[in-house]
């Protein structure tokens, strides 16, 4: 039963501070009368109009000297279609009362919404274009359990938080309201009254588009269309699958020739796609597209989980991105920050005015080394609002895989904190037991709702099974990072070729637990950043030796098992340690050691996409084989990548600057053997010691009934086949 319209109840809404307007304003039966109330700021007069005949029915009164209007309507007794009639002074508008629609939330959007079971909350929260009763207009929906008041402010009711008081549904702690003639493109927010009675605006959590910063409101626009499951980006996405990334900032790929900041989305797919096709690599990677008001933390602080940024262009221009690069048969895998977020007064942080999206202890809230804030995860709504952007990019923009962004940082609460300043578990262990059920949702809702997607996990701990199914024991994960191996591999490739047969282990430790996960060898953007140097900058010896050590070490990545990953300018042995405000260094490639490795690059993707035993056994341990780990005085490596069909190619790396002639290793099958890739050809810059076919002879050597005896380049890296009869 609704309460009494007392003249207190009336101040209330006149302040601002009454949860429930659409009780007061709007066209109400009371005693038997029709009562029409409309609060409107700024106006000097204004009449109810008949919607259906278009004529002015009844002038509204000013109650006293405030901005609120009443009108009891003579000669009818039915709620019927009204509008407004408002004289603003310098001009007459008449439009639609928002007060007099139904509520946005249907009972089973409350109701899933409320037990934090609705795997698309974007469907309904947020802004939606909509008609409702034949008008037009938008949709807002917003959680903020705890406010005394939200009220959609924007341009099109000149920010005034009196013009659009929301409905707040206990149910689900949601603010919602229809309001007519407002379009897309239109800017917004939500000014809330926290408990405490201070103002604040806010955008909003589930905004599909917003402004470029410095600005920070959001805008109304559509909601993507859904693109369908593809079976071609599945079978692209498999563990079975030739998977190398090439991991790009959109920022500083390549700058504009006419003094823009930025290239758009549209201009990087005419040039970024084309590029990363041309060198054969089979997806992209994007560091963070999510809107963030911080151009120099890479897009790793977002406050706009559901937009993409627009220092490229609109959402649209991002579909036509990703719909390019598959058409180029590129998949494309998005950065994804659920770790934590940035707290700018306009973002997640104290939403309501309450510790809502983030834990209230510090010593659980906030990131020691970040200064942002942590989710909570225990909460459904939190854990709905990031599963359900899980599946938004997925779904709204067709991106192939999510890379998770700092997951070692989400399951442990003692992650980089000093004793007594985290808060254990409810077993009093340092596992965050509700990240690790967030987690296992997302990988699960995901692979059941677009199987054809796959996750990737940026895990810098030995937490087990990360890329195990949940119904193992699992995180759910497709993929894990093997930073161990990058680590352990860039140490040994830092050594002078001298001392590296004391260190032979950083090259074959990682076969001690390559089976353990699915992992991606990566060569990201965090190994050029921070002082720590280029790629190439960090190989021993003058000139040539550095760009053969290089080449040398891609080629035995590409040879080892797991799929690839390697940052911008990697691909051409760029000098300069990354500048995310400036451009990669492109006229390096006009000198022929960086133009060869960005044609080893090449030719190692189109080799590695060409030998299907260079992928299809990524993850089982039958597809590999040693033949010489233990040549300390030479490192020297050998081994066998094997496919299900019993096809092979043999890997070998010599990581000293001295030919090895006449170098005898074993071999599984009798038969001619040719080179089929030489990181030191001529080509890519090296001195063009090469092996022409070779024939295997029946000596025994590594444990095999045949061998072959071949040179071995100085710091290269050569793979062969055996030639088919």
């Amino acid at each position: 039963m609704r309460n009494a319209v007392t003249p207190e109840v009336l101040e209330l809404v006149i302040r601002g501070d009454y949860k429930d307007p659409f009780t007061v304003l709007g066209m109400h039966r009371e005693k038997g009368k029709l009562i029409v109330r409309a609060l409107l700021p700024q106006a000097v007069s204004v009449a109810v109009v008949d919607s259906s005949t278009g004529k002015k029915i009844s002038p509204m009164q000013r109650w006293g000297v405030t901005a609120l209007f009443v009108a009891e309507i003579a000669g009818k007794k039915e709620l019927f279609p009204y509008r407004l009639e408002i004289d603003w002074g310098d001009h007459v508008q008449v439009m639609e009362d928002p007060y007099r629609f139904p509520p946005v939330l249907g009972d089973i959007d409350v109701w899933l919404l409320s037990e934090g079971t609705h795997h698309r909350p974007y469907e309904k929260l947020g802004v939606h274009p909509i008609g409702m009763e034949g008008v037009q207009g938008v949709s807002f929906a917003v959680w903020a359990p705890n406010a005394r008041r939200v009220s959609v402010v924007g341009d099109f009711n000149g920010w005034d938080g009196r013009r659009h008081v929301m409905r707040f549904r206990h149910e689900c702690g949601v603010w919602e309201m229809f309001i007519p003639h407002v379009m897309p493109g239109d800017f917004y927010k939500y000014e809330i009254l926290t408990p405490d009675g201070k103002i604040q605006l806010k955008a909003d959590p589930y905004a599909f588009r917003s402004q470029l910063r410095p600005d920070t409101a959001s805008v109304v626009h559509w909601l993507p269309p859904l693109i369908a499951s593809d079976q071609k980006r599945k079978n692209a996405n498999a563990l079975d699958a030739p998977v190398s990334i090439y991991e790009v900032h959109l920022g500083s790929w390549r700058l504009p020739q006419d003094g823009r900041r930025w290239l758009s989305y549209r201009e990087l797919a005419e040039q970024l796609i084309p590029y990363v096709r041309s060198l054969a690599f089979t997806h992209i990677e994007l560091m963070p597209v999510n809107e963030h008001p911080l151009d120099d933390s890479w897009g790793y602080q977002p406050t706009g989980l559901y937009a993409p940024t627009a220092r490229f262009g609109t959402p649209e221009d991002f579909r036509y991105f990703v719909q390019t690069a598959h058409d180029n048969g590129i998949g494309v895998i998005l950065d994804w920050v659920p770790a934590h977020f940035p707290a700018d007064a306009h973002g997640l942080v104290r939403f309501d005015g309450t510790a809502l999206y983030e834990y209230a202890d510090p010593k659980e809230g906030i990131h020691q080394d970040w200064g942002s804030v942590i989710y909570n995860y225990s909460r459904t709504e939190v854990s709905n609002y990031l599963v359900g952007n899980a599946l938004y990019w997925i779904e709204r923009y067709g991106v192939d895989g999510l890379r998770v962004d700092a997951v070692a940082s989400m399951l442990y609460r003692d992650y980089s904190r000093a004793p007594g300043q985290w808060v254990p578990n409810k077993y009093g262990g340092r596992e965050n037991l509700e990240a690790i059920a967030f987690l296992r949702k997302m990988n699960e809702i995901v692979g059941v709702e677009r199987p054809e997607a796959v996750t990737m996990a940026e895990e810098s701990t030995s937490f087990p099974s990360v890329s195990r199914p949940v119904w193992d024991g699992g995180l759910g994960f497709h993929y894990k990072w093997n930073l161990g191996w990058m680590h352990d591999t860039l140490a040994y490739m830092h050594e002078d070729p001298v001392h590296r047969k004391w260190h032979h282990d950083k090259m074959r430790f990682g076969l001690m637990y390559a089976y353990f996960e699915n992992f991606i060898l990566p060569l990201s953007h965090d190994e050029v950043v921070h002082c720590k140097g280029s790629l190439i900058g960090k190989m021993p010896g003058d000139e040539w030796q550095r760009f053969a050590n290089l080449r040398a070490y891609y080629g035995f990545m590409w040879g080892f098992p797991g799929k690839k990953l390697l940052f911008m300018g990697g691909e051409f042995g760029q000098y300069n340690e990354w500048n995310s405000n400036g451009s990669l260094d492109w006229n390096l490639l006009q000198y022929p050691l960086h133009a060869g490795i960005q044609r080893v690059i090449r030719d190692l993707n189109t080799v590695y996409r060409d030998f299907p035993p260079l992928y299809k056994r990524d993850f089982d341990p039958d597809g590999f084989e040693w033949i010489i780990h233990d040549d300390l005085d030479s490192s020297v490596f050998s081994f066998i990548r094997k496919d299900e069909n019993g096809r092979f190619v043999i890997v070998m790396s010599n990581f000293t600057p001295v030919p090895r002639y006449g170098y005898r290793f074993g071999v599984p099958e009798a038969g001619w053997y040719r080179e089929i890739i030489n990181t030191d050809a001529v080509i890519y810059g090296g001195s063009g010691i090469h092996n022409n076919e070779l024939l295997a002879q029946p000596i025994p050597c590594n444990g095999y009934d045949w061998s072959v005896e071949v040179t071995a380049p100085p710091l290269a890296t050569c793979m062969l086949v055996k030639k088919e009869e």
